[in-house]
């Protein structure tokens, strides 16, 4: 019997790819929890994690800067399986969701489903903010330089858009 959530008979994992942030805490610990969380979801293989990186926050300024990374992972979760997972990741690392772009624990977006644009009540993939975010786009492109974005075109054509923004790469993560 398959595990819960996974589709039944698919062929091939999707390439997905996940932003991990924190500034709270201690953020490094926290997103290798996390990382190691999402290596444990069934049908689910960690494939790459980029470099972290620091940057300001977003929208509330009156709180610690940011550390961010990308996950790229094989999965046969769907799109809102994978969501619920990385929701209760969150929730286990003690993630509250206290105002907008308030200062976090554990902060799981789902990027990209392999070329899929997914449209559900709860879930937009593309993540709706990423073309904007240099703290996403710089970690994905550094894990999967390649990349078309549905809906958006080659990742590379993305990066001037946040050329202006401070962000600095600090190095790996060095997931287990």
């Amino acid at each position: 019997m398959p595990a819960v959530g996974v589709v039944p008979g698919a062929a091939a994992p999707v390439r997905a790819c996940v932003g991990l942030g924190a500034n709270l805490g201690d953020p490094l610990a926290q997103m290798r929890a996390a990382i190691d969380a999402i290596a444990r979801l069934p049908a689910t293989r960690v494939s790459s994690v980029s470099s972290v990186y620091r940057s300001a926050p977003v929208g509330y300024l009156d709180q610690p800067d940011f550390y961010n990374a990308v996950v790229a992972l094989d999965t046969r979760l769907p799109p809102q399986a994978l969501l619920d997972a990385l929701l209760a990741i969150e929730q286990d690392g003690g993630r509250t969701r206290e105002f907008r772009n308030a200062p976090r624990l554990i902060d799981l977006d789902l990027l990209l489903y392999g070329d899929e644009v997914v449209e559900l009540p709860h879930l937009t993939v593309p993540h709706p903010r990423l073309a904007g975010r240099a703290f996403v786009l710089l970690p994905l492109a550094e894990i999967e330089p390649g990349c078309v974005v549905p809906g958006l075109g080659p990742l590379a054509a993305l990066a001037p858009a946040v050329a202006g923004q401070a962000i600095e790469r600090l190095g790996a993560l060095l997931v287990r």
